[in-house]
């Protein structure tokens, strides 16, 4: 399931690299699976792809395979990050940078929220602190 935010222009719509990421993870059943928009947001890329898996053996399958079908498209990806751990895998692709995280981790960092500038994001007050009576001190006269 891909959902995008903001629409490009007809001729821009899914480069071919976008089109690689988006089979690989629907082949491997990513889940809530975000495209982004980000031109004039970073100069780091065009588009960032955020996509969750089930566990963290499918968060590096996933990334895995976002590598495979980018490759073999014939684009080389810059690096990866995350692997080990499998949390979260940042897969750079140069114009496409894809997120593949736990659900749980994805909702900590909120990139949807940081990156989709369509939506403003509501500040939320810290609770007022419990106001202590100043104590008068005695001062001799």
């Amino acid at each position: 399931m891909t959902i995008r935010t903001r629409l490009r222009p007809r001729e821009e719509r899914a480069s071919p690299l976008q089109q690689a990421v988006t089979a690989a993870l629907d082949d491997m059943k990513a889940v809530n699976v975000r495209v982004l928009d980000v031109r004039g947001l970073t100069d780091i890329a065009d588009t960032m792809v955020i996509a969750s898996g089930n566990s963290d053996r499918h968060v590096r399958s996933i990334a895995e395979r976002v590598v495979e079908r980018a490759k073999a498209a014939g684009f080389r990806p810059l690096g990866t990050e995350g692997e080990r751990d499998g949390e979260w895998v940042l897969v750079d692709l140069q114009d496409v940078v894809v997120h593949v995280m736990l659900p749980r981790v994805r909702e900590f960092y909120g990139l949807e929220r940081l990156w989709d500038s369509g939506q403003a994001v509501p500040a939320v007050a810290a609770p007022a602190a419990p106001r202590v009576a100043a104590r008068r001190r005695h001062t001799p006269r």
